[in-house]
């Protein structure tokens, strides 16, 4: 795109927001001023009275850059776009939800079809809003210069409000709504609340066409994998994700922020990429600071997108302020103490003396030039290019080594990060030493774009492609290991399908630790690692993303291996296979058929039952019919002592009657509840 998405406003084809529907995607949209005596301020909240009072507080803080992250010039308007998330403390219920909730969401929508699946959906997402651990806040700010005004300027923000991590839609949402609002007021978020509302549910992991007005976004989601339970989770789309391949099409999202710029924001600091992949995947607390927001917003979304295609269940915070209520609990923190799994993203250089004891503290980015407006769409990726914000066009220099740049390494960790308070430099400061060895054979496939702009944005999506399928091939085969854990079962031939499934390998730390040090890591990871690989995997056994991500998958597996013995049931030939069976092993199959049909029922009385629920049923009590009549006469009298069974029998389609050689049968329907006991 060489401009932002048009959009044009025609009151004879104004749509009227519907609230309710809008919040599928959106929960609220704001408009916040910063008024010079009482601060910031909430002007507008579409709809009313969605927010709490802290939360309200909360947005407005976060909705504009620190004093000393803006920029310095005096040219007239200056737009930027950036995004903030922050925890809903009200709600204590975890976002990656329980094996069980986890269990009864997808085994609802296992085989339901498309109709009852997106009902399942829409019905979820009212209630979304409610429910998410964190709101994600995405600001188009502006800022306008006026020496006549009082200090000189005024700015204002828009504020779309979130449930979902949707920074492909949002982003260039912001491109057409921000421009229109100062516009035309008011009527723009009428107008663009309406659209909204007419969008269909998010379905994770898929290409939408979203309209808005005379334009069409295009826009890929992440996928349901990556996503917190309150997000949604669609389960086909889940179990492709424990595939051990990777996706052909790199286009194809495969985790969070998948537009996100790892080329342009980590260009000056290449090399120490494994390095931060490995400080993200078990946990570590990491500080990310840069001049603006828009910088410091791209790199934790960067970051967070080099662990795909694992559930990042660290606490990232895209921009983040002295006013978040959880900065209070951090800065108590003195030396010794344990920094919570976190990535902050800031701008304040205040958080340098104020978190001075984090362990892993990233710059990133350049100050902003000095340059008039800036324009706030990418040609190819329709977000803010990094060069706006004055990443430089430095020659990549991988191959090249000099005594210089070793001095100024040695100069920067003896100098520590408090450099920064007098020069911004692109640097990292942590003790951590990094099993994976940083890959030159991809670092040398990297395309330098030299000194057009042009060129450089072009080359910047090509070398964002690569470094990300490295990083996902990377954690794909560092996940590998644990696959057997998920591995699901059918029955084998000629076993039966009404017994209990057997159940999935079980997991122990030690053993698995012990398993995979005899039988080693794999090829691709051993050429790229360091012999102590295997504490990798014991931080990352005791980090944060790994028991929500192997609950996860587990569950998963879990409902995969419920789906496929449910289907081998509907398949079985019921009389072929008790001519198979001794007496005891018939018995079995009728309490086994009994059990699965009772929880068929009780699917259906409960209103989650799903399309072919009633088809299972009548198949289970024509095969409960069929094995009951093959019992021996003593055996079926005493499983009619019980009333709820002796119904089940009866309530069978008349089935034709089984008779083996030396079994009688019995017709069910003419035993009465007074018959002799």
């Amino acid at each position: 795109m060489s401009r932002s998405p048009s959009f044009s406003v025609k009151s004879e084809l104004s749509v009227k927001a519907d609230p309710d529907a809008m919040q599928r995607w959106v929960l609220a949209f704001c408009i916040i001023r910063f008024d010079l005596e009482q601060g910031q301020l909430i002007e507008e909240c579409y709809p009313p009275g969605c927010l709490s009072q802290e939360e309200e507080l909360e947005v407005a803080f976060s909705s504009f850059p620190d004093s000393v992250s803006q920029h310095q010039n005096r040219s007239s308007i200056h737009d930027c776009i950036f995004f903030f998330r922050f925890q809903r403390h009200k709600h204590s219920k975890q976002g990656n939800g329980t094996s069980s909730e986890i269990s009864e969401i997808v085994d609802k929508e296992t085989s339901s079809t498309p109709e009852e699946v997106k009902s399942i959906r829409r019905s979820r997402s009212t209630d979304i809003s409610k429910s998410s651990k964190y709101l994600y806040g995405y600001v188009f700010n502006r800022q306008r210069h006026d020496e006549r005004l009082k200090r000189g300027g005024e700015q204002k923000s828009v504020v779309i409000l979130s449930h979902g991590p949707y920074s492909s839609v949002f982003r260039p949402l912001l491109q057409i709504m921000g421009p229109l609002y100062f516009d035309i007021g008011r009527k723009a978020i009428e107008h663009i609340a309406g659209y909204v509302s007419l969008w269909p549910s998010p379905v994770p992991g898929k290409l939408m066409e979203l309209p808005i007005g005379n334009a069409m976004l295009k826009v890929n989601l992440p996928p349901a994998h990556s996503l917190p339970l309150e997000s949604g989770i669609s389960y086909e789309e889940s179990a492709s994700s424990m595939a051990p391949f990777l996706p052909s099409n790199p286009s194809v999202p495969q985790g969070l922020f998948h537009d996100s710029d790892i080329f342009g924001t980590f260009r000056g600091l290449l090399l120490q990429l494994w390095l931060l992949w490995e400080l993200l995947l078990i946990g570590e607390p990491i500080l990310i600071i840069a001049p603006t927001p828009p910088q410091c917003c791209e790199a934790v979304a960067s970051l967070v997108s080099l662990v795909a295609p694992l559930l990042c269940s660290v606490d990232f915070r895209p921009y983040f302020t002295i006013h978040d209520p959880d900065f209070a609990q951090l800065n108590a923190l003195q030396e010794g103490d344990k920094y919570p799994p976190m990535v902050l993203g800031v701008t304040n250089l205040f958080f340098l003396k104020a978190l001075r004891y984090i362990p892993h503290i990233v710059s990133v980015g350049s100050p902003a030039p000095s340059s008039s407006r800036v324009t706030i769409a990418s040609r190819s990726t329709g977000r803010i290019p990094a060069k706006q914000e004055g990443f430089g066009l430095q020659q990549l220099s991988l191959k090249k080594f000099s005594p210089s740049s070793l001095f100024n390494a040695v100069k920067l960790r003896r100098d520590g990060p408090l450099c920064l308070m007098t020069e911004h430099k692109e640097a990292i400061w942590s003790t951590y030493v990094a099993t994976t060895k940083p890959d030159t054979s991809i670092l040398n496939r990297l395309i330098d774009a030299g000194m057009s702009p042009r060129v450089e944005e072009s080359m910047s999506v090509v070398n964002n492609e690569i470094l990300r399928r490295h990083f996902l091939e990377l954690t794909t085969n560092f996940l590998a290991p644990f696959g057997p854990y998920f591995r699901a079962t059918t029955p084998s031939e000629g076993s039966s399908p009404y017994a209990d499934p057997p159940p999935l390998l079980p997991f122990d730390a030690d053993d698995f630790l012990m398993s995979l040090s005899a039988r080693g890591v794999g090829k691709f990871l051993s050429k790229r690692m360091r012999s102590n690989w295997l504490d990798l995997y014991r931080h990352f056994l005791k980090g944060p993303n790994f028991l929500p991500w192997f609950q996860r998958r587990l569950s998963i597996a879990e409902n995969e291996q419920h789906r496929l013995w449910r289907q081998a049931r509907m398949k079985t030939d019921i009389h072929l296979l008790i001519t198979k069976m001794l007496e005891l092993e018939t018995v079995d199959c009728f309490n086994a058929i009994e059990r699965h049909l009772l929880g068929e029922m009780q699917l259906q009385q409960s209103g989650r039952a799903i399309s072919d629920s009633a088809a299972m049923c009548q198949k289970l009590k024509g095969d409960l019919q069929a094995v009951f009549n093959v019992l021996p006469n003593d055996m079926q009298q005493l499983l009619l002592l019980n009333p709820q069974r002796a119904a089940l029998l009866q309530g069978s389609s008349n089935p034709e009657l089984t008779k083996l050689p030396g079994r009688p049968s019995i017709q069910v329907g003419v035993v009465s509840s007074n018959s002799p006991r």
